[in-house]
């Protein structure tokens, strides 16, 4: 399995903060298991992705394999 984790306003719109996943996933396979909503907001290019822990330059080159870690990150705001 692989675990996906939501951050901030991506958490509010998955309903839960983690969800697994089955290995292995690529960047079509996540959009898949997102659902319409949280995959348009994935695939905005305000929304970073993060395997165990190391941005990827490039999502759509994701390749998680079983035991990983995705982490959706959205974009920043503060004041």
């Amino acid at each position: 399995m692989i675990t996906l984790v939501f951050l901030g306003k991506l958490a509010e719109l998955a309903g839960t903060p983690t969800r697994e996943v089955s290995a292995p996933l690529d960047w079509p396979g996540l959009l898949g298991a997102l659902g319409t909503a949280l995959a348009a907001q994935a695939a905005s290019d305000r929304v970073r992705l993060a395997l165990n822990g190391a941005l990827l330059a490039d999502k759509t080159q994701l390749q998680a394999a079983a035991g990983d870690e995705v982490a959706l990150l959205p974009p920043v705001s503060g004041g």
